[in-house]
């Protein structure tokens, strides 16, 4: 599966936001032994290597500060590496969707409004200006080495470049406007001295990187001339170039970037994910829908009663194909992973704490999650005529739900999991710890593959993806119905990813509200815990309404061979509207540039 064998810098250190030593030692990221050599710029940008086999290493490099995704918050730089280290949290930790299983964790930070300049768990300032700033060393020395190959070297820049807008979007959401340095490469000698450019600024820098890239990217398809070949999943191509745009614009048209409501920026977010999605359809791009149950997580057997026997055999297509989006390597729903060699780290973190296999159990789904997913039928459990039973809450819903999340009786490895009080999943019970098992009656099932024992992992293909079509017709419905309301085309874009999780289509005749919630409700169910329901409610303004007051879980109580269930406060939370939409400058940045200046009220 692992087809960019990515690099680490051994000897890389960051003195500041934008500077690191200059020599360099390449490694392979599986590999835990220290660097034979250390390999100096002569050497990587050789003037004789016809292949460029040290300048290539350097740009796989790169693509390891891409977002890496799963459990990478609160993450020491001595175990990014590592692909079985407990390590982390997921960053939907902190948001409305879940909470970490240790009170402690300072991913809670952004739901109770800790983090301040100085103490930020998802501070990628420094990692990002580093990867911008590879790229500049890159782009300024690349030319040296006389490549053989015809076109390579235009394609290796355009992927230099794609990375930058990359590293910059990364920036763009975190803290608004940042500092612009184009193609420089400051001298670790040179003072830093440089004002933050506007929001616009750097959104117009990055889509003129993306229109310059794009041309000389390859395009998806599986064949010869030019383009995507198996063994350049993962690279950065003209498709992944394009969903950055989609994701760029559709976050420039939201509320917290356009508060006069705009109608052209979402007309423009909606042209950007059509273009991908017309791409598509011309033949130009092989990206769909994973339609496929490719791997066997589920059967007839290990899902019996989860819904009407009738039912059953569809169901379990519905929720194997979902969760063999993240297990199934090179599919073509990815559109940009992050690719790491098989590893156990998800089930490390995330697995329910009561198997012999001892997981950390990181991960707690909160019962607001919980309630979002639709019964089968289409409605929501509050709703007349849902069928849903609060004594049996698990009975029937959308399929996507036991793909995503553990629940007390879903079976996992090799029994039903127990999360009632005093179960073997949470043996000291709601409220009598504050780590060490789950604080909510939930835990994370998506991503995690069941082909492993009870009492051992196994390593396997764990997928993170930074962008998969799913998402690109989200992006696009809700941009067309923003910019014109809900026509046929959201319609049709909404009701594809339904039909592939086994879901009925949307009713018509929705207005452009009822729409717009309804595109809400399916991107979060849809891309829970892929770092999407973090952003989403920043930038549509509403965690200020998600995130004050208390999210919950369930307390279960066994009575004889029934749990009686109990909804039950977590956690209080808290977003402060006046400051929280954007992340505090760090302190760090406001010593060393005195031309910074800090967001609003921090």
């Amino acid at each position: 599966m692992k087809n960019i064998k990515i690099y680490k810098h051994a000897s890389l250190a960051i003195l500041s936001a934008f500077l690191i030593f200059a020599t360099v030692g390449c490694k392979k990221l599986i590999d835990d032994t220290p660097p034979a050599e250390l390999i100096g710029d002569d050497l990587i940008f050789d003037t004789k290597d016809s292949l460029g086999v040290n300048a290539e290493k350097f740009l796989n490099n790169i693509y390891a500060d891409l977002p890496r995704g799963f459990n990478r918050i609160n993450v020491s730089s001595q175990a990014l590496f590592s692909i079985t280290a407990n390590v982390g949290n997921m960053l939907e930790a902190g948001s409305d969707d879940a909470v970490p299983n240790a009170i402690t964790d300072q991913v809670q930070y952004f739901s109770t409004d800790g983090i301040s300049a100085s103490v930020n768990p998802d501070n990628t300032w420094n990692a990002n200006y580093a990867g911008i700033r590879k790229v500049n060393i890159f782009l300024s020395k690349i030319d040296r080495v006389p490549l053989f190959t015809k076109g390579l070297k235009d394609r290796w820049k355009a992927e230099a470049r794609a990375l930058r807008a990359m590293f910059y979007f990364e920036l763009l959401k975190r803290w608004g406007g940042i500092p612009l340095i184009g193609d420089k490469v400051f001298a670790t000698s040179e003072q830093i001295n440089l004002p933050r450019n506007s929001y616009a600024e750097v959104q117009a820098y990055i889509l003129s990187e993306l229109d310059a890239a794009m041309p000389y990217l390859l395009t998806a398809n599986a064949s010869s001339n030019g383009t995507f070949a198996a063994n350049n999943y993962g690279r950065f191509g003209r498709g992944a170039a394009m969903a950055i745009k989609s994701r760029l614009l559709l976050y420039a048209a939201s509320p917290l970037n356009n508060a006069t409501n705009d109608l052209s920026k979402w007309s423009a977010a909606a042209v950007a994910a059509k273009a991908v999605i017309d791409s598509v359809s011309a033949g130009k791009f092989i990206y769909a829908l994973h339609n496929t149950a490719s791997t066997a997580h589920y059967s007839t057997t290990t899902l019996a009663g989860v819904t009407t026997t009738a039912n059953l055999s569809a169901y379990v297509t519905s929720v194997n194909k979902f969760l063999s989006i993240f297990s199934t390597a090179s599919n073509n729903e990815i559109i940009l992973p992050y690719m790491s060699a098989t590893n156990t780290s998800v089930e490390t973190n995330n697995d329910p704490v009561g198997y012999t296999r001892a997981g950390a159990g990181k991960t707690n789904p909160t019962q607001e999650l919980v309630d979002e997913y639709e019964m089968t039928n289409g409605k929501m459990i509050g709703e007349t005529g849902s069928g849903y039973l609060a004594t049996n809450p698990y009975y029937d819903r959308d399929p996507r739900f036991p793909s995503t999340i553990i629940y007390n009786g879903l079976y996992w490895l090799n029994r039903p999991v127990q999360t009632y009080d005093g179960g073997l999943d949470r043996p000291f019970g709601y409220g009598l710890r504050n780590s060490g098992e789950t604080r909510t009656g939930y835990y994370l099932r998506k991503f995690m593959t069941s082909n492993s024992s009870a009492t051992s992992f196994t390593a396997t293909n764990h997928i993170f993806p930074i962008f998969r079509y799913a998402e690109i017709l989200l992006n696009y419905a809700e941009a067309q119905n923003e910019a014109v309301g809900p026509d046929n085309t959201v319609y049709s874009a909404i009701n594809a990813i339904r039909a592939r999780a086994g879901m009925p289509n949307l009713p018509a005749g929705l207005s452009q509200t009822d729409m717009r919630t309804r595109i809400r409700h399916e991107r979060r169910v849809e891309m829970a815990f892929e770092e999407q329901r973090f952003w989403d409610i920043r930038r549509w303004k509403i965690a200020e309404n998600v995130l004050n007051g208390t999210l919950h879980g369930i307390k279960g109580t066994l009575s004889g061979s029934a749990v009686n269930y109990q909804t039950v406060d977590v956690i209080p939370v808290k977003f402060n509207a006046g400051k929280m939409y954007r992340y505090p400058i760090p302190f760090n940045e406001l010593v060393s540039n005195p031309s910074m200046t800090q967001n609003p009220n921090w």
